[in-house]
């Protein structure tokens, strides 16, 4: 296994040399002159020379390649172009924020995601499997903005059950406290498609030959189920896991911008509005690095999950 994960890690190299070119080629080439969004309407020449100067953009492409490169390797992006802070102290202060309402998100919409596909599985052709996909497939046609709207003003707002927004800087008090209802919205959002997605995962091992060989010794229908049909869709269920996994800590942003909770996603929208370029891409480069982190750890689970599989 060490020298599968070494392979692996070697490999991300030029994927990661991909993703720097076109980073440094969006920003350099469509993004525009940095130094005439920073100076403002209202600027001479003078200060605009003086502006690329000090952002090293006067620079022929490939030293400014190179700056950029030993920036990913030395983690120093520099200072915010808005707020002079250094991008990676911003990095790290909204980091904790984004996983405090991400990972109980993620572990509690994928837990009841799996057994709510496992259940109507199991009753599959039901009225009641039937319900259940009605009931996803309305909710995955309402909007995410909506359900921010009507959780904040009802249970919010109407019967005081959480506090409408804000963070603070206790742990504790964010978890219990501010969590509770992004979390349960988030929940609410992203347990529908998964629901119909994880009960198609299983419904195809259930229709495998090792299924009806399994059933032909005798074995009851829920150790075929748990054992044998949740085991194998456990593999397409932590690909799509690990697959998205990483884009949610800037894909919640309406999650963090309405409840202003100070995460990646907020930053990364306040970011664009500013055109503060430097944040922007550091965490373009750690989320194309946590994507293909994600990655390798989802191959590690799946031999976690079926010893069968090789890792070559």
């Amino acid at each position: 296994m060490s020298a599968y994960i070494l392979r692996r890690l070697w490999q991300m190299i030029p994927t990661m040399l991909g993703v720097v070119l076109l980073v440094f080629f969006l920003f350099n080439y469509v993004g525009g002159d940095p130094a005439y969004i920073l100076a403002g309407k209202i600027s001479s020449l003078e200060q605009i020379a003086s502006i690329r100067r000090q952002l090293g953009i006067d620079e022929p492409y490939y030293v400014q390649l190179w700056i950029f490169i030993k920036q990913i390797l030395t983690a120093d992006f520099g200072s915010s172009w808005a707020t002079n802070e250094p991008v990676s102290q911003i990095i790290m202060t909204r980091i904790g924020p984004s996983l405090t309402v991400l990972v109980p998100m993620v572990i509690i919409e994928t837990v009841l995601s799996v057994l709510i596909a496992v259940g109507v599985a199991y009753v599959r052709g039901s009225l009641t499997d039937r319900a259940v996909m009605i009931g996803c497939t309305v909710a995955m046609s309402v909007s995410l903005l909506v359900y921010i709207i009507v959780g904040q003003y009802v249970l919010a707002y109407q019967l005081g059950w959480f506090p409408v927004q804000g963070w603070g800087n206790s742990f504790w008090e964010n978890l219990f406290k501010y969590s509770p209802l992004p979390i349960l919205l988030g929940v609410a959002v992203g347990i529908a498609p998964n629901t119909r997605l994880y009960r198609t995962f299983i419904l195809d091992e259930i229709h495998q030959d090792y299924v009806r060989t399994a059933r032909a010794k005798g074995l009851s229908e829920n150790t075929v189920m748990l054992r044998h049909v949740l085991r194998n869709a456990m593999i397409p269920i932590i690909t799509n896991l690990m697959t998205y996994l990483p884009a949610l800590l800037v894909g919640d942003f309406l999650l963090e911008r309405f409840f202003s909770i100070p995460g990646i996603g907020r930053e990364v929208i306040v970011a664009v509005e500013r055109s503060d370029f430097p944040v922007v891409k550091a965490i373009t480069i750690y989320v194309a690095a946590a994507t293909m982190i994600a990655n390798l750890v989802a191959d590690l689970l799946y031999q976690a999950v079926d010893p069968r599989v090789e890792l070559k």
